[in-house]
């Protein structure tokens, strides 16, 4: 799924000014790739070190770095001048 999500993010900024780009890809990863992510990496580790709680604080830890990386594109992408 996460695969796919990244994929039709490429193909949608494909051709476009580079302030959409930036725009297509924050909007992606705060609402897709944000939460996918890091819940797998938060399931592997929780399996890995064989308890569910070091699974929910690595998924408390990860969703919001990746969510705010997300929001810093998405706001450079905003206030990005166009180029003629």
């Amino acid at each position: 799924m996460l695969a796919v999500i990244i994929i039709l993010a490429f193909i949608g900024s494909k051709d476009r000014q580079e302030k959409w780009k930036y725009i297509i890809w924050g909007v992606t990863t705060m609402i897709a790739i944000a939460p996918l992510s890091s819940f797998i990496i938060a399931i592997i580790y929780a399996i890995y070190v064989a308890d569910g709680f070091a699974g929910v604080a690595v998924l408390g830890l990860l969703f919001p770095v990746f969510f705010l990386v997300g929001l810093v594109v998405l706001i450079i992408g905003i206030y990005k001048a166009v180029k003629s």
